[in-house]
Parts: C-alpha cells; sequence; structure tokens
C-alpha cells in the first residue's frame, strides 16, 4: 500500500504515534481477596476506603481515568490521578518516593527502569493471566535482573522507510541488495541515514551494527544486560571494517555531511530510496509516497534496532502495593484498557490484539511494529548513559575516514575503563 498523506494528517498521526517502557504493604491488603477478571463484579476485591495516587501525562489521562473509573465501581477504592509533565516524572519520581511522597503508580519509559531499581524506588509487577500478549522485547525492556518491574503498554524503534514510486514495496533481501535498487532507482542518494553531523548517532545505525553480532552490552539469559561491552572484538571490528567502507573515504552512503534533517529533506524530495528513521519522521513525508520495512541486515545477522517502551511501575513505598498490582493486572491488561491508550495517544501498541486502522496509514504502523519485534531494547542500566559519547564519536571519526580496527578498538578501550571507573 502505498502511504502518500497530506501535511495536517501525517502530523497529526506522527505526533499522536510518539507524542516521541517492594516493601510496602498495609494492612489493608491483607483482608482484599483475589479477583479473576475486573469484568466478573462478583469476585472484584473489596477495597473500600483505600486510595490510589497514579502519575500520568495529560495524553494518557483520559484512558487510564475511564480504566480508574471502572475500577472504584467494582471495588470501592478511590483513584486520584495526577497529571504531570512527562518529563519531568522520572526525577519527581525518584525524589518523592523515598520520602512517601510519590504515587502508588507511575506511568514512564522502560529506560528510566536501571535508576529505579538502583534507587530501590519500583516494585515488581505481575502481569497477570493476559502475560501472553504482550510483546516479548517489552516485556524485556521492563525486566531488570530477570525480574518484570513495569508492565508495557506501548514501543517505538526505527524502520527502513522507502519511497515507492523509486524501489517499489518490497523489502530489500540485504543492504547490498537495498543499494543496489537505489543505484538502479538512479537518484543521487540510493540510501541515506542520520549521522547528527560529526557527533555520530549510534542510535540509528545501530541495526546494522547488530547484524554484524555486535550488542552494545551483552544480554543475560534471561534477556537482561549485563555491564559487559558486547562491540568489542573480531564482531564490532568487522562493523567498524564496515563503516569506514561505506564511509566518506570509501562508497559515499554514509556520510558525516547527513543530519536529521537533511536526510528528512532529500527522502522526502525524492534525492533518496532509502532511509532509516522513526515513526516520528513521519510529518517530514508529505510529498513521498512510502513504505515502512524492517532494516535489512549487512552483517549477515538480524538487523535488530533499540526498542523504547513505555508502561506503567510500582512505586516500592506505596501503601497499596497488592491494590496497585490489582488495577494493573485486572483493570489495565485488558483488550479493552489497551485500545483506549492506544486511541487516546496512539503509540506503537504492545499488547496484542489492539486495533490500529483507524490510522491515516496503517502499513506504515505494521512495518514499525515488525521492526520492533525483531529488535532488542534500550539498555535500561545505568551504565548506558556513560556510552553515547565514546560510542558517537568513534562512529563519526570512522565515517569521516579514521582507521576502523584502531578508532574502534580505542574506543571499546575506553569506554571499558570509564564504565570500570
Amino acid at each position: 500500500m502505498r502511504n502518500k498523506i497530506g501535511m495536517a494528517a501525517v502530523v497529526a498521526t506522527s505526533v499522536a504515534l510518539l507524542a516521541a517502557c517492594s516493601s510496602g504493604t498495609s494492612s489493608d491488603e491483607s483482608s482484599m481477596t483475589s479477583s479473576p477478571a475486573a469484568s466478573d463484579t462478583s469476585s472484584a476485591i473489596d477495597a473500600s476506603g483505600a486510595k490510589l495516587t497514579i502519575w500520568t501525562d495529560e495524553n494518557r489521562q483520559p484512558a487510564i481515568e475511564a480504566a480508574a473509573k471502572t475500577f472504584e465501581a467494582e471495588t470501592g477504592a478511590t483513584v486520584e490521578l495526577v497529571v504531570k509533565n512527562f518529563d519531568d516524572i522520572r526525577s519527581d519520581f525518584l525524589a518523592q518516593v523515598p520520602t512517601g511522597e510519590g504515587p502508588d503508580i507511575t506511568i514512564g519509559a522502560h529506560d528510566w527502569l536501571g535508576a529505579f531499581v538502583e534507587g530501590g524506588v519500583v516494585n515488581t509487577v505481575d502481569l497477570g493471566t493476559n502475560a501472553d500478549k504482550f510483546s516479548s522485547v517489552a516485556v524485556q525492556a521492563m525486566s531488570y535482573n530477570g525480574q518484570v518491574y513495569g508492565m508495557p503498554y506501548s514501543t517505538e524503534a526505527v524502520a527502513l522507510i522507502q519511497n515507492t514510486d523509486l524501489v517499489g514495496e518490497d523489502a530489500p533481501a540485504t543492504f547490498d541488495d537495498m543499494i543496489q535498487k537505489g543505484v538502479d532507482s538512479g537518484v543521487k542518494y540510493p540510501f541515506c541515514i542520520n549521522v547528527n553531523g560529526e557527533v555520530g548517532d549510534g542510535y540509528t545505525m545501530y541495526p546494522l551494527q547488530t547484524s554484524f553480532g555486535a550488542p552494545v552490552f551483552v544480554q543475560d539469559a534471561s534477556g537482561s544486560y549485563t555491564t559487559e561491552v558486547g562491540m568489542g572484538g573480531a564482531n564490532g571490528e568487522a562493523f567498524a571494517k564496515w563503516l569506514g567502507e561505506n564511509g566518506e573515504k570509501g562508497k559515499g552512503y554514509i556520510s558525516t555531511t547527513i543530519d536529521y534533517a537533511t536526510a528528512n529533506e532529500l527522502f522526502n524530495s525524492g534525492k533518496c530510496a532509502y532511509t532509516v528513521a522513526g515513526p516520528w519522521a513521519l510529518s517530514s513525508y508529505t510529498d513521498v509516497n512510502f513504505k515502512v520495512n524492517p532494516v535489512p541486515s549487512a552483517g549477515g545477522e538480524t538487523a535488530a534496532p533499540f526498542v523504547g517502551v513505555q508502561g506503567f511501575y510500582v512505586s516500592s513505598q506505596s501503601a497499596n502495593a497488592l491494590l496497585a498490582n490489582e488495577f494493573l493486572t485486572n483493570y489495565i491488561a485488558t483488550p479493552e484498557a489497551m485500545q483506549a491508550l492506544y486511541d487516546a495517544d496512539p503509540r506503537l501498541p504492545a499488547f496484542e490484539g489492539v486495533d490500529t486502522s483507524t490510522a491515516p496509514f496503517p502499513d506504515a504502523i505494521a512495518g514499525f511494529q515488525a521492526s520492533a519485534e525483531q529488535g532488542v531494547p534500550m539498555p535500561n542500566i545505568p551504565q548506558m548513559g556513560s556510552v553515547w559519547d565514546y560510542w558517537n564519536a568513534a562512529e563519526s571519526k570512522i565515517i569521516k575516514g579514521a582507521d576502523p580496527v584502531k578508532t574502534w578498538d580505542k574506543m571499546i578501550t575506553d569506554l571499558t575503563a570509564a564504565l570500570q571507573g
């Protein structure tokens, strides 16, 4: 399906797509009996007199409010929704939970989790009887050291976006196949990708790196990230060599002259056949027919992009932790509530069965979801914050023509030392 959409529709939809994942219990909880399903009012718990405080942003407020009203009617509990600026929630939660002033539940991003666990401010959560309906990568993102600490509801990831008038709708089999189709189309730029100028952009480049088997950190058997750097050694060096070969002193397909705005302009004007971007870029593509597919492999393994996830956390200091889990398990982890969350703020759903057909370009949503399903969670460990400067700078230098192996290996050495220090 071709997707050529007007400015108003694409802006509305792209903003909607992203609007861009313990100890305390009270005596009230000991008297509560569990409920198998929120819709079964005859077996709902009796939580009369209990109160839950939930932090949300303005976008998600209507959907949470609807679930809260049903919860109040069926349990007798009271729910207070506090609407906050999303950008303030992480720091406020870390600061207020230890003092007992925070909420019972908050909405948040999955990459906050490492700081939340290290700060002792979150409890584990139970995904309930609908656990198998959640995207596996989303559950991984909300997990830490093998335990699930958040209930996911949405995902996001970059994907391949292609000009269907130039190269058709079929997904290229490999990176080389993609380049050849782009060359055959006759455009000046067979492929363009945001490198963030001379700063570097390991995030956007990541699916190409993982296709060489060079993850930023090693994951354990449970899928949780360790602090062991995984992009060193032969696989990392192979990616670095490939990056140099396709950089400014090589074939020229990847260049530090291309930043986010430039890549979008080239693609939208029909001068570039393929690009890699997230749903947040769709508002720039008003003049082009496009299709979204997973990123093709450059190194032989699956091209796995970073996946961002949003969801719900339960405070470790909640006086009603059991009740908070009841709300999430039986009133949020339901088809009705997840649909309401999508309808209120249409991010890529992490829950099976959400109807996305009302979007102006549902095929784009399907493409981004397919990309996310073959992706990996962006690391939620605190050490990830130390990676970006070293990593981005090394990629930028290699793209500009620096020795790939020496530059990459020095980055690994410096990064490892910084993490150990």
